[in-house]
């Protein structure tokens, strides 16, 4: 009896997908090492150092107070608090130093968010998701370059901070990169007209336009996004980056994230920062 229901079932499968099994493609694999190792422990028992590399509205330290804030920031202090880690250090630095910083055990965790990129699979795992946003091409008032869509970007100096998405995905396509070591200087350069083009966060120009109205920049609109943006080149979820071998820290990381998307908490801190608590959580699905 239980052959043929299994044998029906199959069959039903078949049907739904046309008679064939569909090949669903993944943003990330399976980050599931043979854990025994002791970084959750540690983290619990001495505390941990979190990587940032200061982006309003993801991370920013506060000069005068050394107080960290910013939606990475919140999300990092629920999650902390729900695995039990009580001491948290923070060290700031460029972006592009984060991952070497991580490798070498300076920091325990880029906590600035990052996605998942060829380039970083190699190198380092992820959590699980955290929440979602999309990339934007800024191009100056008017569009004079006439920037329709990344396929335009080919052959063009293209703004982007250097070993984030954007580089590695700019260079994918041949841009030439303009690199900068935060969005604070590629910002203050378009509106100077000392580069034309960044591809940058849609987060990051809605925050600087908030704050500077009338900067004479604008988003190119419309911009169709290829599945090889989202799934391959940074663009799925935002996540948090870990060593390969703390498989124990990662495994709590990932759940604490799970639990609070599901309790509430995420939505409430993204709120909180002006964004749309149902968009910025759920994943984009290409077209």
């Amino acid at each position: 009896m239980r052959r043929l229901f299994t044998l029906a079932v199959a069959v039903v499968a078949l049907v739904m997908t046309g008679g064939a099994a569909l090949a669903k493609k993944y943003e990330a694999p399976p980050f599931v090492g043979a854990c025994g190792d002791s970084s959750y422990e540690d983290a619990k028992a001495k505390g941990i150092t979190l990587g940032i590399s200061p982006s309003p509205p993801y991370s920013s330290i506060d000069p005068a107070t050394n107080t960290p804030s910013g939606i990475d920031i919140e999300i990092h202090q629920a999650v902390l608090d729900w695995m039990g880690v009580k001491t948290i250090k923070y060290e700031v630095m460029p972006f592009g130093q984060l991952i070497p910083a991580m490798i070498s055990k300076r920091i325990d965790i880029v906590a600035t968010n990052i996605h998942v990129t060829p380039d970083r699979l190699k190198v380092v795992s992820f959590t699980g998701p955290a929440w979602w946003y999309g990339p934007a091409i800024i191009v100056q008032k008017g569009n004079p370059l006439g920037i329709k869509s990344l396929d335009d970007l080919k052959g063009k100096e293209v703004g982007v901070v250097a070993g984030a998405a954007q580089d590695e995905y700019a260079r994918h396509i041949g841009a030439t990169t303009v690199p900068f070591q935060t969005d604070a200087e590629e910002f203050p350069s378009i509106v100077q007209g000392r580069v034309k083009i960044l591809l940058e966060d849609n987060v990051l120009f809605y925050n600087f336009i908030k704050a500077n109205p009338n900067a004479p920049i604008e988003l190119v609109p419309n911009v169709s996004l290829p599945e090889e943006l989202i799934l391959g080149y940074g663009y799925g979820y935002a996540r948090f980056a870990t060593r390969k071998e703390d498989c124990t820290l990662r495994a709590a990381y990932t759940q604490g994230l799970a639990e609070l998307r599901g309790d509430g908490t995420v939505s409430a801190i993204l709120k909180k920062y002006g964004l749309d608590p149902l968009s910025n959580l759920i994943y984009f699905t290409p077209k």
